[in-house]
Parts: structure tokens; C-alpha cells; sequence
């Protein structure tokens, strides 16, 4: 089996055995736990996991049926984000990416099954931890003290992981199985939860453990504090109406307002923001997949991104990737349209190579303008060494940019504890760092502005076709991009595309599993 079930029941001793990220008896989960460096070294690997694809780099994967290098969740989570989006379209016809464009995908789609068991193997890993962290078994082991406390920070983090993937997996797949650290270890097979179920219980962990993390900035860099189970709970009450049907816009204000007020603040470079050395004083990103050019190599990640955006014509090396350079994805005419200067000399945010804006042809790999927002150069030009394929370029999962556009939409949408006046002043003061003065700011704005501009702060940052769906503008015919539904002036199609389909796999694995409605 591929599907969720199976990971469920053989993780724990086939997944990726070489980690040790899951004792397979009790000596080893004796020696793995034993010590408050143990720990931590686990929990490393729990969120190594979100940039890591296997045990042998970029040649194996931890995941069957699928490549190393396809299979890291990065990729297989940009590409369900973008690729269906007005923001990006690819020219290669490997199998199931054409379907993510052309809105046609089914059950038995390679793609979104790799995306679906990458998910539901991270929470594998992350129950195991907490499993083996509660109270009773650091007693056990005889930690007590700070090692004690520390641990149990761990154990939040862990949690806070858990409950970012279940909300991916929520957000994407609606109504997924579900699994925690107090089901039986073995034979079991999950029971399904629903949509509106599953965000109680990803709203009750995120508060639970709100208290439990460090404050805001006071964590290592690529670690969770309060502030990132802030920013989720407040993407979270963003989108509630659409998984739930109840409007919470107020505690999107709320949570948003949290975010903002704490000691994160803007980067003066909204560049320097995707670029190698992003992990260096970086004050505004709340949390980020780091990649690293020599310990995390694989296919996926920012190294997919950069490499996938940049063909030969544009010169590699001038982005940090002299060995690379594949050019099968490029944007839309809708991405570059929103800017005033497709050159980015008014908006730096505006960063495209080509001259091409159409795309005529799907497979036309000069048809459509490059995206070079994310590059594998440091802000002193300098590519982070052995210069090759791969990346070091962290991955922005939460960025306070995006928090100031949360409160606006919010307000615009009816919530309370905002006002119009505070929401107009965070739009202008991510738009007075695009365009280096106040030429670019607005006195007024609408939820069709907020939108653009969402598009204009932080495309391809995997966020668009949430943003489509919440605004009702994903499947329908009131909204198009070329090659939307596979036609090139677009077209509307089945609001069955606003869920993806549990993989077939899953499906005739766990007889608990109903499909979503219209696969």
C-alpha cells in the first residue's frame, strides 16, 4: 500500500529505518531517548523531514512510488499551490503536472499521492516524538531539571508540526484520515475526520500550546515560537469559512494583530528576503524550511524552484546555480500584469526575465515570463559553495508581509477589533518598501486590492490557490489565466477542483475512507 494507511502501519519500521527517527524496539527507543541531546537531535530530524527526502540524499526516497526527487514536500506542496494557479504553469509533461494546470486531475494523480503520504509521513514522525516525550516517560528516564523543561518545549514544537500538516492536509484534501500519538502503534487503521472536525482539533492544539512555546524571536532560526502558532491560527480563522462555514475574521484580526505587535519587523530588502544568506538576522520570516547546499541536496525544496524558474538563456551561475538551469516553469501574463512595470523599476517586487508575456503553447519553454524572485546568491552576489545544482536558499512557510495582509482582508471582511485606517497604513507600508518611497501608497482599498496585492507581496511563496478558493475565483469563469481548465484563454471548471481527491491508494487501503465528492 502507498496511501496514508500504509505509512501509518509500517513507518515505525520500514519509512526510512536509517534515520532512527522511530526506535524499531524498545533498546534502541532506550538509547534514542535517553538523554536531553537525544532529544533534540529527534526533533531535529522532525523537522529535517519537512527538507529531506531520504536517507541517501538525492538518490533515495523515504516515500515508495514516488523519486527522491520529486517527493520532497516542498515541491509537491508548490506545485498543488502554484502550478493550478494564475501564478505559475509548467512546459514538462512528466506525469500528473499537466493535470495541475489544465484542472483535470483525478484520484490516481502520482503527484498528489506523493504529496498526500509526504504529509501524513511527517505526522507519523512527529506523534512518535510526542509519544515519547510526555511527562511520564522523561520521568521515566530520569530528565528532570531545565533538560525536563526544554523537552517539553520540544514536545510543543512537535505538536505545532503536527497541526501545521494537518492543516495542510485539511486545506488540501478536506476530510483526510486521522491519527495521533494515543492510537494504537501497528495494526490500525485510522478512522476518516471531517473537515469542520479536523479544524476544531487544529485550533484546540495550537492554543493548547500557544503558552508552551518560546516567545516570539527567542527560538533557534527554522524553529517554531509563539509567533508562528500565531501566524497559523490567524491563516487558520482566515479561511475558516471555507472549511467550515462559519466566519472568523475576527480572530484572524486577532491573531494577526499578535504577530504584528511582537518582535518581528519588516526587512528593509524585500530581495534579500529569498536569497542564500536569508537565514542571516533575519527579522521578519516566523519560520522557514532551511535548505543548505551541502547537507540537504535533493530535487525538491528552493533547489526546484530557482533551478525550474532559470533556463540556460538567463545564465545559471548568475543564480547561483552553474550546473543548473532546467526552465520548465514560468509564470502566467496574470502575475506580471499586476505590477506597473513588469521591469520591477517601480516595484521591486516585480522580478521577470523574458520578453514573451503570452504563453501560445503549453510546451513552449520560451513562452511565458521567468519568475527570478528566488535566487541561490547571497546579497553580496557570492554563490554559497560547491557552486552547482543545489541550493541554500530558505523557504519562507510564515512571513509577518503576510500578517499585514491577513488584518486588511480581515477588516475589509467584516471583522471586528480592526479598523480601515490601521488596515490602509500595513498595505502602504509593504507597498512604501516595494517602491522605496510613498509614490506606490493608496488612501483607499477593497478585498479585489488585497488580492492583487497578496499576488504582488508574495507570489510563489505557495499560498495562491488558497487565496483563489477563499475569494471564490479558483474554479469558475469570473476569473481567468492562460491554460486555466487547459484551454489557452481559460475557462471555468467542476467546483469538485476546489478539493483534491484522496488517493485512490488510500481509498482501497482504508475502508474507513470516503472520497471527496465528484472523484
Amino acid at each position: 500500500m502507498s496511501g496514508a494507511t500504509a505509512i501509518f502501519l509500517s513507518c515505525l519500521t520500514a519509512c526510512d529505518t536509517d534515520l532512527d527517527l522511530t526506535p524499531t524496539n524498545a533498546t534502541t527507543s532506550t538509547v534514542v531517548y535517553s538523554t536531553p541531546a537525544g532529544y533534540k537531535q529527534v526533533l531535529a530530524k522532525v523537522y529535517g523531514a519537512f527538507a529531506l527526502t531520504g536517507s541517501g540524499g538525492s538518490g533515495s526516497s523515504d516515500l515508495a512510488g514516488i523519486d527522491a526527487g520529486t517527493s520532497d514536500f516542498l515541491r509537491l506542496y508548490w506545485n498543488a499551490q502554484e502550478l493550478t494557479t494564475d501564478e505559475a504553469h509548467v512546459t514538462w509533461n512528466d506525469p500528473g503536472l499537466p493535470d495541475f494546470h489544465n484542472l483535470s486531475w483525478t484520484s490516481s494523480n502520482t503527484m498528489l499521492t506523493g504529496l498526500y503520504n509526504r504529509i501524513f509521513f511527517q505526522i507519523t514522525l512527529a506523534n512518535e516524538f510526542i509519544r515519547e516525550s510526555t511527562d511520564g516517560k522523561i520521568s521515566e528516564r530520569g530528565i528532570s531539571g531545565v533538560d525536563a523543561e526544554n523537552i517539553r518545549k520540544y514536545r510543543a514544537e512537535a505538536r505545532f508540526l503536527r497541526a501545521y500538516q494537518y492543516w495542510v492536509a485539511m486545506d488540501l484534501f478536506g476530510n483526510p484520515p486521522f491519527i495521533t500519538e494515543n492510537d494504537p502503534i501497528g495494526k490500525y487503521i485510522p478512522p476518516q475526520i471531517s473537515r469542520a472536525e479536523l479544524f476544531d482539533y487544529i485550533e484546540s492544539e495550537l492554543l493548547d500550546i500557544e503558552s508552551q512555546l518560546v516567545a516570539p524571536r527567542q527560538n533557534e532560526y527554522g524553529r517554531a515560537d509563539q509567533a508562528a502558532v500565531w501566524a497559523l491560527l490567524a491563516r487558520l480563522y482566515l479561511n475558516a469559512e471555507v472549511y467550515t462555514g462559519e466566519a472568523r475574521y475576527t480572530d484572524a484580526i486577532t491573531y494577526a494583530s499578535k504577530v504584528i505587535e511582537s518582535d518581528y519587523t519588516l526587512e528593509d530588502n524585500y530581495r534579500e528576503l529569498f536569497l542564500a544568506d536569508n537565514h542571516v538576522d533575519n527579522t521578519e520570516t516566523i519560520l522557514s524550511i532551511n535548505y543548505d547546499v551541502v547537507n540537504t541536496q535533493n530535487y525538491g525544496g528552493t533547489t526546484y524552484i530557482i533551478n525550474a524558474a532559470t533556463s540556460a538563456a538567463m545564465n545559471p551561475a548568475a543564480f547561483g546555480i552553474p550546473g543548473g538551469g532546467w526552465g520548465g516553469i514560468r509564470s502566467t501574463k496574470n502575475l506580471p500584469l499586476l505590477f506597473p512595470d513588469q521591469s520591477g523599476a517601480t516595484d521591486e517586487r516585480a522580478m521577470f526575465y523574458g520578453d514573451k508575456l503570452e504563453i501560445d503553447e503549453p510546451s513552449a519553454f520560451t513562452d511565458g515570463l521567468k519568475v527570478t524572485k528566488f535566487r541561490n546568491v547571497t546579497s553580496t552576489g557570492a554563490t554559497p559553495a560547491p557552486g552547482g545544482t543545489f541550493t541554500s536558499t530558505d523557504f519562507p512557510l510564515f512571513r509577518l508581509a503576510e500578517m499585514y495582509l491577513v488584518y486588511a482582508e480581515a477588516v475589509l471582511r467584516g471583522g471586528a477589533g480592526g479598523d480601515m485606517s490601521t488596515a490602509v497604513s500595513y498595505v502602504n507600508t509593504l507597498r512604501t518598501r516595494a517602491f522605496g518611497d510613498n509614490s506606490g501608497n493608496v488612501s483607499n482599498i477593497s478585498l479585489d486590492f488585497v488580492l492583487e496585492e497578496r499576488g504582488r507581496e508574495l507570489y510563489w511563496e505557495a499560498s495562491r490557490r488558497t487565496d483563489l478558493i477563499r475569494y471564490g475565483k479558483f474554479t469558475d469563469a469570473s476569473y481567468l489565466w492562460p491554460w486555466k481548465g487547459g484551454v489557452k484563454a481559460g475557462r471555468g471548471v467542476s467546483e469538485t477542483y476546489k478539493l483534491f481527491p484522496i488517493p485512490s491508494t488510500d481509498i482501497i487501503a482504508n475502508t474507513n475512507l470516503v472520497q471527496n465528492p465528484g472523484y
